[in-house]
């Protein structure tokens, strides 16, 4: 198998252009082709008008030695990687422990999924609800503004991530194409299977609610436990190890086996890792706030006459901005087509986050501008980023009017320095509702300034990015773990044994799919030291 890249077609280019494309490239008969896969199609959108989609391509010919020997100088024709996932390990039949993971997000998903297909039977703990009824909760805060602090954006069946754009694109090295892996099983459990060549795949929310359904079904059909509305009080540890899990019911759960992935908003569970000793240190992490534009807006400017086009979509941006006061600014969770939403997971809080379905139809692009921080804007102790992040986000609350209503305010007032009073163009999507104001206080001076000063800056990469009209919603403070639960390069906690910190709230990953990854990792890190804890006690 043969795979070639920088396959270059036009955006209109009919079906039979990829096979004439190869068979040019090589330069071979048509009986000489076999067969090929698309792996990945991407755009070049540098030239507006001129869109050209890019290719790589798994080919398979009646001389693939002889192709290569051709093309040995040419990098973009090379022999085809095995991407197939290979299990590290199965579990013994005679083992009798069994694994718990803490988390049902992406990265609890995959770690007890894998777990799982090795044979390991793991016990996964979710405090909050399975998916359909968190989703109930879920919209109770968002039209009825009745927030429950166990089922919500935050905690759940899928994670935070279930109540987002979806998206499964990282920048994660991935030599043993573990992403291939999450992919293939998104695929299985219903996701398009686009996912499995586009440069940026997204699933949104209505799609990975289902999803997740069957990969839980799947996990219990191979013998694992899922128990929903079951929150950890604490992880028992004697002598530096995990002896078991204590549950806030007070049942205890034997295991010497514990994946930790619990996302980054578990923060009573950061304070209980944090009293019983497992080594905790504050990571950087950033704040800001939502920003909505029209999306024909970011159509136009990116796509240029293109815009609309059905094989584009929504067009998205990533932009970034360094300041004068030394703060670097950047768009963050870009949703096309989306909304902004309330993801607040404590009372007395307003958070917000994006989210967009599948169709990434809706009439505005929301993405966060935010400020990157580091513990010395929060050096009292290792989990001063939490209370920093509770402040600006009681501050919300206050500035939205104390109901859960998110404080905004339109661009052009905010740059100006002067309240907002009516919406103009741009209608936020943020429900409750949000409550215009001023914002300059609901972040810290530095950060509102570092945005004032990164806003005319995306102006002149997007023409209108600036524009007035355009509304700021406030505040985005979950874009990551402010904790990181260290680990060793055996994936264990630097100083309890058995306790694998993984995904997000541990401060490993960052989005889907690299929470996921994570999860893999650590499965197959546990399976392996369980097999040899089960070889030396037998010996």
């Amino acid at each position: 198998m043969l795979r070639l890249t920088e396959i270059k077609l036009p955006l209109d280019h009919p079906e039979s252009a990829l096979r004439e494309a190869i068979l040019g490239k090589l330069n071979i008969t048509a009986e000489q082709l076999l067969g090929y896969a698309v792996v990945r199609r991407g755009y070049d959108a540098r030239k507006r008008g001129a869109i050209t989609f890019i290719y790589s391509l798994d080919v398979q010919t009646t001389c693939d030695d002889q192709v290569l020997r051709r093309f040995q100088k040419d990098n973009s024709v090379k022999s085809a990687p095995d991407m197939t996932y290979h299990f590290v390990a199965q579990a013994p039949p005679n083992l009798t422990e069994r694994p718990v993971v803490i988390g049902l997000g992406p990265c609890g998903l995959f770690a007890g999924l894998v777990l799982a297909q090795m044979g390991f039977r793991p016990i996964i703990l979710e405090r909050g609800k399975a998916v359909r009824e968190r989703t109930v909760d879920t919209f109770g805060l968002w039209r009825k503004r009745v927030l429950n602090p166990e089922s919500n954006v935050q905690f759940g069946e899928g994670g935070a991530g279930t109540f987002s754009d979806g998206k499964l694109h990282s920048q994660i090295k991935d030599p043993h194409y573990r992403g291939r892996k999450v992919l293939t099983e998104f695929v299985k459990a219903g996701a398009p299977e686009e996912i499995l060549y586009v440069s940026k795949p997204h699933i949104g929310t209505f799609r990975l609610v289902g999803m997740v359904e069957n990969m839980r079904n799947t996990i219990q059909s191979l013998g694992g436990e899922i128990r929903f509305q079951s929150r950890v009080h604490q992880i028992n540890v004697e002598q530096g190890e995990v002896r078991a899990v204590t549950l806030a019911d007070g049942e205890v759960i034997d295991t010497r086996h514990v994946v930790l992935a619990v996302g980054h908003s578990a923060r009573d569970t950061f304070q209980m890792l944090y009293d019983q000793g497992v080594y905790v240190e504050a990571k950087p992490f950033s704040i800001g706030l939502r920003i909505e534009h029209p999306q024909s807006l970011v159509d136009r400017c990116r796509f240029g006459p293109q815009a609309g086009h059905p094989l584009l979509g929504a067009a998205d941006y990533k932009l970034v901005h360094h300041c004068k006061n030394g703060r670097s600014v950047y768009s963050f969770c870009m949703c096309p087509g989306g909304t902004v939403v309330a993801a607040a997971s404590e009372p007395g809080r307003v958070v917000t986050n994006g989210m967009s379905q599948y169709s990434r139809n809706e009439r505005n692009a929301n993405s966060a501008i935010v400020v990157g921080i580091t513990p010395e804007d929060y050096p009292d102790g290792p989990l001063a980023g939490i209370e920093f992040q509770r402040h600006w986000e009681e501050r919300a609350f206050e500035l939205g009017g104390g109901n859960y209503d998110a404080p905004g305010q339109l661009v052009g007032d905010f740059l100006a320095k002067r309240p907002s009073t009516r919406f103009g163009q741009v209608q936020p999507s943020y429900t409750p509702a949000v409550h215009l104001g001023d914002l300059s206080t609901c972040l810290p001076e530095y950060a509102i300034d570092a945005i004032r000063e990164a806003l005319p800056a995306f102006d002149k990469q997007i023409k209108g990015f600036a524009m007035s009209d355009a509304v700021l919603t406030g505040v985005e403070t979950r874009t990551s773990s402010p904790v990181r639960v260290k680990r060793k390069d055996d994936y264990q906690s630097v100083n309890t044994q058995g306790l694998y910190p993984a995904g997000e709230g541990a401060g490993y990953a960052g989005g889907i799919l690299s929470a996921a990854v994570d999860g893999i990792k650590v499965a197959e890190a546990l399976a392996l030291d369980m097999i040899a804890s089960t070889t030396s006690t037998a010996d």
